[in-house]
């Protein structure tokens, strides 16, 4: 509980992710919840055995696009650091952003969009605050960083399954 309170202001971009302590424990416990709250969204969204595909694809390009930034920049050494705060800020935005998700494929009305959108840009802000200070990089830099970072694990995800599947 004690490294939960250590990672939760990540959420609210009040802590540095290099400052953190390193856990392999809470990346696994991390990866396990992210792959079940995002199986839990997607297979109520698409209500079909294959999301358990996709949610695997995202799972696995989220962690490749991390190795990959890091091993490029040299900071290798802070995958389990860096893995395990960006997971765990998904995590707290995932179990915000299901009931919004409902909500917008229900009512499907504007506040119910402009919520779900917010929501969706406080995740690229924390995501991209994390690569800048992983990366020593500017604001705009960790933005654009967590852009490709949604493109490439989501966006891909999606991408590799349709061709496979379609």
């Amino acid at each position: 509980m004690d490294i939960i309170r250590q990672y939760f202001p990540l959420c609210w971009l009040n802590v540095s992710v290099l400052k953190l302590p390193r856990s392999t424990r809470f990346f696994k416990q991390n990866l396990v919840f992210y792959f079940a709250i995002v199986f839990f969204i997607q297979f109520n969204m698409v209500d079909d055995i294959d999301s358990i595909f996709e949610v695997l694809l995202e799972t696995l390009l989220t962690l490749a696009f991390i190795a990959v930034v890091l091993m490029l920049d040299g900071t290798f050494h802070a995958f389990i650091q860096v893995s395990s705060a960006i997971l765990f800020c998904e995590n707290v935005v995932a179990l915000f952003l299901a009931p919004i998700l409902f909500w917008v494929t229900v009512a499907e009305d504007t506040p119910s969009y402009m919520t779900l959108g917010l929501f969706l840009l406080w995740d690229l802000v924390i995501i991209g605050r994390i690569f800048k200070d992983v990366l020593r990089v500017n604001n705009a830099a960790g933005l654009v960083v967590s852009l490709f970072y949604f493109l490439t694990s989501y966006g891909g995800a999606y991408g590799i399954y349709s061709l496979l599947v379609g």
